[in-house]
């Protein structure tokens, strides 16, 4: 049985870090035998989430739409200023459409994290904030989650990674939201 995982990750900068982290992961879920989906930089610029506008502009009705059917999810962010950016932030508040869902928000999806950012406390931050959200929205965060410092662990045009260990871990987070969301069906 193939579970769905989506990739929510990267920033305004074509070819973010994150971005490439994001794909990184989702090839290890691919690998263990996903369908994957990646709404990378430019598909997440979205206008502001407003609640009471049921309106929603293609990009946000796409993302809305891949977060439904999804089994599992990965959120791969840059750190800006000690957390998640505006555009990742951004991107979460419309899975409040799925709230009257059943079930509703993300509840019972893994949800692999990435936090990347130039430095260590960043990075770290960044990984807190994106599993506390997980969890506002009822994910699973799944065990291993992924703090890469873009000062040591550089990702190349075609998702290599400069750090072996760095893309063991990505992809395992990967085969972890495949392993729970087949687990779960």
């Amino acid at each position: 049985m193939t579970v769905t995982v989506v990739g929510l990750g990267g920033s305004m900068r074509p070819g973010s870090q994150s971005e490439r982290a994001m794909h990184v992961v989702l090839a290890g879920a691919q690998a263990a035998g996903a369908k994957v989906q990646a709404i990378g930089g430019d598909d997440l610029v979205l206008p502001f989430y407003d609640p009471e506008d049921p309106q929603r502009v293609p990009a946000a009705g796409q993302l809305v739409r891949a977060l439904r059917t999804a089994d599992g999810v990965v959120l791969a962010s840059p750190g800006y200023h000690g957390t998640i950016s505006g555009l990742m932030k951004n991107a979460l508040d419309y899975v409040e459409d799925l709230r009257g869902d059943d079930p509703p928000y993300l509840d019972g999806r893994a949800v692999g994290c990435v936090g990347t950012a130039y430095g260590w406390q960043a990075t770290v931050s960044t990984l807190h904030a994106l599993r506390s959200v997980v969890h506002a929205l009822r994910g699973w965060p799944t065990p291993l989650g992924a703090a890469v410092n873009s000062t040591e662990t550089r990702f190349g045009p075609d998702g290599e990674c400069s750090d072996a260990k760095v893309a063991e871990t990505l992809r395992t987070i990967g085969e972890q939201v495949v392993e729970f969301a087949q687990r779960r069906r």
